[in-house]
């Protein structure tokens, strides 16, 4: 049995969740800008999501297919957010996602977090490849991604649709080659 490992940073914790993280992560998840500028989080978010959601963690982990970490800061332990990987192991790949509770955006957690996440990818994963996207209209999230070494590598039109609205993605990269010298 795999055990998903603790990351540690100049002033993050970047742990597995836990079921008694439930109740923050409903509260941080249920911000509406949270929900706006990714994919997978519904909104509202209901009772219930947040310990399906965490409860997914552990059996992904162990199949080799998700790396879901909890973003926390290590003076406190207090839950900023979530970042993680989404593994396709036929193609030693994975999807970076990430985000950030409102009250603790723009200081540089999501930037931090996220480059712990990609070196355990590359080094402990042996992944050849990470990738993510953001839509077109946060390029916040593409700030952090550039930040992270990665390249952009395309815009999809209309990729997907959140809320009735089609959204334009734009798609970024980095290949493990590269790693060492971003």
């Amino acid at each position: 049995m795999a055990i998903q490992p603790k990351l540690t940073t100049a002033r993050l914790m970047i742990r597995p969740f836990d079921p008694s993280d439930a109740a923050e992560v409903q509260r941080l998840a249920a911000d509406r800008s949270v929900a706006d500028t990714t994919l997978s989080i519904p909104h509202p978010y209901l009772d219930g999501m947040a310990e399906a959601w965490i409860a997914t963690h552990a059996p992904g982990f162990e199949a080799g297919t998700l790396a879901n970490f909890a973003i926390t800061l290590r003076s406190s332990g207090e839950l900023v957010g979530a970042a993680g990987l989404v593994i396709e192991r036929s193609a030693d790949r994975a999807e970076l996602g990430y985000w950030i509770g409102a009250a603790s955006r723009n200081l540089g957690y999501c930037t931090e977090a996220a480059r712990a996440v990609i070196d355990f990818g590359f080094q402990n994963l042996e992944l050849n490849r990470i990738f993510a996207h953001h839509f077109k209209r946060n390029p916040a999230s593409g700030r952090v991604m550039q930040k992270l070494g990665m390249r952009p590598e395309g815009l999809q039109l209309q990729h997907v649709k959140k809320w009735d609205r089609y959204e334009d993605v734009v798609l970024y990269g980095l290949v493990r080659s590269a790693w060492r010298r971003a």
